[in-house]
């Protein structure tokens, strides 16, 4: 089985979370999303297996999002996971996909469920 994290190295909520998959026995992919951000058919998968919206998965704190306006309820769903593709540290983190299932590793063992 393959696990994907999109990992971000600077999080230590990532950090501990891939910690947790490499004790795992599965095959690791890790995307350094920050370097490698994830396309927008990548985002709308996700975004499907958590069955959530982009906001969801936003990180709201960041300045990216307040300077964008990405609280405003006129943009799109488009127009929301553009600005994740182009400003990814407004991605939550980590996100890890596993059989077509997904979660986001806040607390990391939540990731566990998809293994």
């Amino acid at each position: 089985m393959t696990v994907t994290i999109y990992h971000n190295p600077r999080c230590s909520k990532s950090r501990q979370t891939l910690g947790l998959l490499q004790e795992q026995d599965v095959d690791l992919r890790i995307i350094e999303y920050l370097k490698t951000p994830p396309t927008a058919d990548e985002i709308e998968r996700i975004l499907e297996l958590l069955n959530l919206e982009p906001r969801d998965v936003m990180r709201s704190s960041e300045k990216e999002y307040r300077a964008l306006n990405l609280d405003d309820p006129a943009l799109s769903r488009g127009a929301l996971i553009e600005a994740m593709i182009a400003h990814p540290i407004l991605i939550q983190r980590p996100i890890v996909v596993s059989d077509g299932k997904a979660a986001i590793g806040r607390p990391p063992q939540a990731v566990l469920d998809v293994l």
